[in-house]
């Protein structure tokens, strides 16, 4: 036939979707200036909310079409390959994106600057004065073993439908990893009420809530990676060797796990 399909790769489809997301984020974003700039004396979060509804909707409507897909018998082994790929270079753009916040810590522990941030103290200390940091060995000890231990449970899950094809272990894996992700958010928001500094005002806190704080977002996003996964492993949609979307999952939850003991060791013990 003169349309049959000879080859393995899967064409896509006209989308509305990469639009859509381009616009929603725009919006969000745009919305999100005008929320926090005193200069423009708009504190209404309207737009940003319209963006981020409009950015999660393509997102869910986005994925949904591939996960058809993948029923459809178009992830062939070629495709998946590709798939595979895509997310360890967006796994690498992510690993920059923290670089730079170890740099920018890194940076003013060794080099501290005088209060006006003008020169570099030949004397300098870190933590600037008057910062009371925490005490790594109580609840960011706690948080680290929660997040191992998430880890391992994602690993036991993948090794449950990848080797063995035990649906009963995958969706008990998940439920575990997923459940520690969300104790492990429950503790950082508690440790953040109990900060004995600010983000504003001082370099330290600064570095240490950006840092912190978007590890913190990765660690919600993995989570809700984790509870779709889970969904779809209860829904039957797993096999042994079609589970690139789980893979994703355990790839990205471990590149929340290495990160953040790095955080543990860098800001935590080494930035005290």
């Amino acid at each position: 036939m003169a349309h049959a399909k000879n080859h393995d790769y899967h064409i896509l489809s006209p989308s509305i979707w990469p639009l859509a997301g381009a616009v929603s984020g725009f919006v969000m974003l745009f919305g999100f200036v005008l929320m926090v700039s005193p200069e423009v004396g708009s504190n209404q979060p309207w737009m940003f909310l319209i963006g981020l509804v409009g950015v999660g909707y393509t997102m869910f409507a986005w994925w949904s079409d591939v996960v058809a897909e993948g029923h459809a018998g178009d992830h062939t082994p070629v495709v998946r390959i590709g798939l595979r790929f895509g997310f360890i270079l967006f796994i690498m753009s992510e690993v920059m994106f923290f670089a730079a916040w170890f740099w920018s810590f890194l940076k003013h522990a060794m080099y501290p600057m005088d209060p006006d941030g003008m020169s570099p103290m030949v004397d300098g200390i870190w933590p600037p004065a008057g910062i009371e940091t925490f005490d790594p060995w109580h609840l960011p000890l706690i948080n680290t073993l929660i997040l191992l231990l998430s880890g391992c449970a994602a690993t036991w899950a993948h090794h449950a439908i990848a080797h063995e094809n035990n649906r009963r272990d995958l969706v008990r894996g998940l439920a575990v990893a997923a459940l520690l992700g969300g104790l492990f958010t429950f503790f950082q928001a508690y440790e953040y009420s109990h900060a004995g500094f600010g983000f504003a005002g001082n370099i330290y806190g600064a570095n240490f809530f950006m840092a912190t704080g978007f590890h913190g977002l990765h660690v919600i996003i993995g989570t809700i990676f984790l509870l779709v996964c889970l969904g779809r492993a209860m829904r039957g949609h797993f096999t042994p060797e079609r589970h690139v979307g789980f893979e994703a999952a355990t790839w990205y939850w471990h590149f929340v796990d290495v990160v953040w003991l790095l955080l543990f060791t860098v800001v935590y013990i080494w930035g005290r």
